[in-house]
């Protein structure tokens, strides 16, 4: 897999219906038109990189509520895990469940040293286009602030 995504800015962002740590379906669809869409990709629930991504983005969830969009995380985990995940940490935001990762293949998320799920973080705005690609496995509290300043440019 490359080393950059293959959803760049400037392209549609491509809908999808996954399961949340609530059990219900999410449509990407749905939040259109109604909100922008801060959508990162992680690797693991409850690992160390991934648990200071998403309290990252817990910390400034009203932040992004103000500036009109909504967070959503994505990685293989199920809901039951996610459930104990957003539980344990205080998630305010939707967590979506990609077991079968067709969602991280369609947004084309590349792996880091060809192993790991990668870390990737899309800004998307109101009417469906992705303004902002942010791909790191570091730096969580700048994936904040670049997807915040995206969003008050947009």
């Amino acid at each position: 897999m490359s080393n950059t995504s293959s959803i760049q800015v400037g392209d549609r962002a491509p809908t999808f219906t996954l399961p949340s740590q609530f059990g219900a379906s999410v449509n990407l669809t749905d939040i259109l038109g109604q909100k922008s869409i801060v959508l990162f990709f992680y690797p693991k629930d409850d690992t160390l990189g991934c648990t200071a991504e998403s309290c990252a983005f817990r910390d400034s969830y009203e932040i992004f509520q103000e500036a009109g969009a909504e967070v959503i995380g994505i990685s293989a985990d199920s809901p039951a895990s996610y459930q104990r995940f957003a539980n344990k940490h205080r998630l305010p935001f939707t967590l979506l469940s990609d077991t079968d990762n067709r969602v991280r293949k369609l947004y084309g998320v590349p792996a880091t040293l060809f192993v790991l799920p990668g870390l990737v973080i899309y800004v998307i705005d109101k009417q469906g286009i992705v303004q902002s690609v942010f791909d790191s496995q570091l730096g969580f509290r700048a994936h904040v602030q670049k997807s915040l300043r995206t969003l008050q440019r947009i």
